[in-house]
C-alpha cells in the first residue's frame, strides 16, 4: 500500500497567504510537504476533514476538537496566524499527543508597542487637540493658552498592566524617559519582573502611582471587565491611560466616564464592538486619542509573520523546539478569552 504524501494544510482567514508569505517563504514551505493553499474565507470543513489524515501541519484557525484530532494521526504542529490562542482547540489533547500549538502573537508586539507610546505621547501633549484647533482656525500661538496641562513623560512613573509580548516590547521604548517603571502582572513572578529592571506592584498601587498607564494585558477568565470606575478614579488627576491590548480587560463605559469627567485622558485602539458603531459615544468624547484597532497592522512588515511560521515549522520537522512563535502553555491557555478577528486588521 502506497503511503500518502504529507500535507501542510492552510486555513489562514482572516489573513491572506500572499500578504503574509513572501515568494521565498512559500517556496520553503513547498519543499517540506504538499501545501494545500486556501484564501478567501475559512476553509470548508469538508476540505479540512479530507486532508487531515495526511496533514503534518495546520497553519490557521480551524477548530480542532478531540474527534477531529483523532482523524489527524500525523499532525505535528498547529500554528495560529490570527494572533491569539482561540478557544476552538482541545489544547489538553494536543499537549497529550505532543502537538505544539503556536501563535504569531509576538509578531505584533513591536508595532503595537510603538503605537502605544505614540498614542500616550499624543494624549500627554494634546497633539490631536492642537491639530484639530489649527484645522478649525482657533489655535493658540506657541500653545500659550491650551498647553497648560500638557506634560512630559521624562521622569514620570510609567505603569504597565501586563508584561507579555507587548509589555516587553514597550520596556526599551520607555526606559529613555528615565522614570520609574512599575508593573502588575499576576502571571509573572515578582523576581522575574525585577530581573527585567521594573518594579512589581499590586493592582491598587499600579493605579495610584501611574502618570501614564499602558493596559497591555490579554483578556482572561480572571480579568474580563475587571478594571472599573474605582481603578480609574485612583489614577492621578490628568493621568493618561493607553488601552492597546483588548477592550474586554476594562469596563469600557467606566473608562469613557473617567475621560469625559476630565480626570484622565484615554488613548484607545481596541473596542468592545468592532467595527465601531457609528453612534458610539467615544466619537464625541473629550480627553481621548482614538484609533480603530490599527496598532499592529503595518503592511511593510507582514511577511515577517510568514517567515516566523516557516522558521518554526522547519525546526519542528527537524525534531527541535520552535523558537519564534509563542507556544501555548497548557497551564494558562484555557484561561485566555480572546475573540477571533473578523477581518485582517490587528
Amino acid at each position: 500500500m502506497t503511503q500518502s504524501q504529507p500535507v501542510i494544510l492552510f486555513d489562514p482567514y482572516p489573513r491572506v497567504n500572499d500578504v503574509i508569505f513572501s515568494p521565498h517563504d512559500k517556496a520553503r514551505l513547498e519543499t517540506m510537504a504538499r501545501v494545500i493553499w486556501h484564501d478567501g474565507g475559512p476553509v470548508p470543513d469538508a476540505l479540512i476533514d479530507q486532508h487531515l489524515p495526511d496533514a503534518i501541519a495546520l497553519i490557521g484557525q480551524a477548530a480542532l476538537p478531540r474527534e477531529r484530532l483523532d482523524r489527524a494521526p500525523n499532525l505535528r504542529v498547529v500554528i495560529n496566524v490570527e494572533g491569539n490562542f482561540l478557544p476552538n482547540i482541545d489544547y489538553a489533547e494536543c499537549h497529550r499527543r505532543n502537538i505544539p500549538v503556536l501563535c504569531v502573537g509576538p509578531f505584533f508586539a513591536q508595532p503595537v508597542a510603538e503605537m502605544a507610546l505614540g498614542m500616550a505621547l499624543a494624549a500627554a501633549r494634546r497633539i490631536t487637540d492642537a491639530d484639530a484647533a489649527i484645522r478649525r482656525g482657533n489655535e493658540s500661538l506657541y500653545g500659550d493658552l491650551d498647553n497648560y496641562d500638557s506634560f512630559l513623560l521624562r521622569g514620570k512613573t510609567l505603569g504597565l498592566l501586563g508584561c507579555g509580548n507587548v509589555g516587553r516590547a514597550l520596556l526599551p521604548l520607555l526606559r529613555p524617559f528615565g522614570g520609574r517603571i512599575i508593573v502588575h502582572d499576576p502571571w509573572i513572578h515578582s523576581s522575574v519582573l525585577r530581573e527585567m529592571n521594573v518594579e512589581p506592584v499590586g493592582l491598587d498601587d499600579l493605579f495610584a502611582r501611574s502618570r501614564v498607564l499602558f493596559i497591555v494585558a490579554a483578556p482572561t477568565t480572571e480579568n474580563m471587565h475587571a478594571i472599573g470606575a474605582h481603578h480609574f478614579a485612583a489614577l492621578p488627576q490628568g493621568a493618561v491611560v493607553a488601552l492597546v491590548s483588548r477592550a474586554g480587560v476594562v469596563d469600557f463605559d467606566a473608562l469613557l466616564d473617567a475621560a469625559e469627567s476630565g480626570h484622565i485622558r484615554a488613548a484607545i485602539d481596541v473596542w468592545p464592538q468592532e467595527p465601531i458603531p457609528a453612534n458610539h459615544r467615544a466619537r464625541r468624547m473629550p480627553n481621548t486619542v482614538l484609533a480603530a484597532h490599527r496598532a499592529g497592522n503595518i503592511p511593510e512588515d507582514w511577511t515577517g509573520m510568514g517567515e516566523m511560521v516557516v522558521d518554526d515549522l522547519e525546526m519542528i520537522l527537524r525534531g527541535l523546539t520552535p523558537q519564534r512563535c509563542q507556544i501555548a502553555n497548557l497551564a494558562t491557555v484555557s484561561r485566555f478569552r480572546s475573540k477571533p478577528a473578523t477581518d485582517a486588521a490587528k
